[in-house]
């Protein structure tokens, strides 16, 4: 999803700055849209209306919002429980963009192999070193890389990478996030359902294959690895869905999870480590990495290619690994 409910002023910053790109992606980029239009619907109880309050303030530059009652939450999302107990208040975005991810990642491959990159799958790194003025990379199956700038963009991995190359780590912290899918209610229609989300981080739901997704919006601390669903967090996110909205959950469809990593402030790290020439940071996206993709991008490009800063109303400062590590950006 592209929404200005998630993160914080920079991640909206970002976000407004990569909206173009999925809304006119480059020529023969790919051959369907990257995204459509659908609303994102923030609802609150009544004892939550100073928090809907200050992120109507936050997202407001971002992005032209609605305020509603209970008749029109009810009319948006007949799932959700309003009056008492239940949201009396919602935001509604309808200029949100529901992202292609696939058609997204596959565009971007076809630019890599169209200009001239190759993409190198199940090629787990075994060891990184820096013995002249380039980096060489040497995988597990005894095949190695080398190029003068080496970039560490691993995701939940990064910190362990940047202690393959004796790079100081920025203190990264992947956390699980839980996903269920279940059926909606009998007879119910649930086609144009808005990306449904508390005002707080409690729960997101909306529709995908005819089937609903929710998620506890769970930020459960985990080492790098293959995350997998925990039974709680599924439990928990099928409690919220039947606590908040008038669905059954009788039987989980499916269930998978995924790692999500953040710097210590919540802000992406992007730029050269101060303490190693051409080791560059891309790293600490939290979630929302798809939605802010092309302005990252963008600005990776710039500062490795050594071209002018692309995002005026981004601070480099900010995005800077520097603010970690003790020296001047």
């Amino acid at each position: 999803m592209l929404h200005y409910a998630l993160g914080n002023p920079l991640v909206r910053a970002l976000t407004l700055a990569s909206r173009s790109f999925f809304e006119d992606p480059p020529p023969d980029f790919s051959d369907i849209p990257l995204g459509h239009k659908t609303s994102i619907l923030v609802h609150a109880r009544a004892d939550e209306l100073r928090e809907l309050d200050a992120l109507e303030a936050a997202i407001a530059p971002f992005a032209l919002l609605g305020r509603v009652g209970e008749d029109q939450i009810r009319r948006l999302c007949p799932l959700l429980r309003t009056g008492d107990g239940g949201s009396v208040a919602a935001l509604v975005d309808p200029d949100a963009v529901k992202i292609d991810s696939d058609a997204l990642l596959q565009g971007h491959v076809r630019t890599l192999r169209h200009n001239g990159g190759t993409l190198v799958t199940g090629a787990r790194v075994a060891a990184i070193d820096r013995p002249g003025v380039g980096w060489n990379v040497v995988t597990e199956r005894g095949e190695r890389f080398s190029a003068p700038i080496l970039v560490n963009a691993a995701g939940s991995w990064a910190d362990t990478v940047a202690k393959l190359a004796k790079v100081a780590p920025i203190g990264l912290q992947p956390k699980r996030r839980t996903i269920i899918t279940f059926d909606p209610p009998d007879g119910m229609d649930i086609s144009g359902l808005p990306f449904t989300k508390t005002v707080g981080d409690e729960l997101y739901f909306g529709e995908e294959s005819r089937r609903i997704f929710a998620s506890p919006m769970d930020e459960v601390p985990s080492e790098p690895c293959n995350a997998q669903p925990d039974d709680y967090e599924v439990a928990l996110a099928a409690w919220r869905m039947e606590e908040r909205t008038c669905a059954k959950v009788d039987r989980i469809h499916s269930k998978w999870a995924g790692l999500r990593s953040f710097a210590p402030d919540g802000k992406p790290v992007v730029g050269f480590a101060p303490d190693s020439p051409g080791f560059f940071w891309l790293a600490g996206q939290g979630g929302f990495g798809l939605q802010t993709s092309p302005a990252l991008a963008t600005i990776a490009s710039a500062l490795i290619g050594g071209a002018p800063w692309p995002v005026a109303d981004v601070d480099p400062e900010e995005l800077s690994p520097c603010r970690f590590l003790g020296h001047p950006a």
